[in-house]
């Protein structure tokens, strides 16, 4: 379903709907951060998506990683809970969606990088490397949250 982000937008549509949707921020041993870009909106992000009804929030991150991107993921903490009224993603099936999103730490335990139909490229990225792609602003800065040491959850 192809999407297009506003990010305090004023000509964005006004939001109709509200999801819950995760996001993982997995590194490495080395360090390197697993990306992936999106075939829905060429945009470089980490991987996540929609929870699905009878599945929690720990199920959904390690399903979503799984799909988009091959690889097997523990989860092991909260990083923030992203609900920015001024960040909708519309649908070219009319639903206009509010942010909600939580980000999760997750580590990889198995599994192979391969593509999906979500994702056009699937790498480890190196974090000198991650300025340079296009990332969509929300979604850089989930990033940087990840790469910091914070001691107490982002909340939005």
């Amino acid at each position: 379903m192809p999407k297009k982000d506003y990010y305090r937008d004023p000509e964005a549509p006004r939001a109709n709907s509200l999801a819950v949707a995760v996001a993982v921020f997995i590194q490495d041993e080395s360090g390197r951060l697993l990306m992936i870009e999106r075939t829905d909106n060429g945009y470089w992000a980490i991987p996540g998506g929609a929870q699905d009804v009878g599945e929690t929030t720990r199920e959904a991150a390690i399903r979503e990683v799984r799909e988009e991107t091959g690889i097997d993921v523990a989860i092991n903490e909260v990083i923030g809970i992203y609900s920015d009224p001024h960040h909708v993603i519309a649908y070219d099936d009319g639903e206009v969606r509010q942010e909600f999103s939580i980000l999760l730490r997750g580590r990889p335990t198995g599994g192979e990088l391969r593509t999906s139909y979500e994702s056009r490229r699937v790498h480890w990225v190196p974090p000198p490397e991650i300025e340079s792609l296009t990332i969509h602003p929300s979604m850089r800065l989930r990033v940087e949250h990840g790469l910091q040491d914070r001691h107490h959850p982002y909340l939005s």
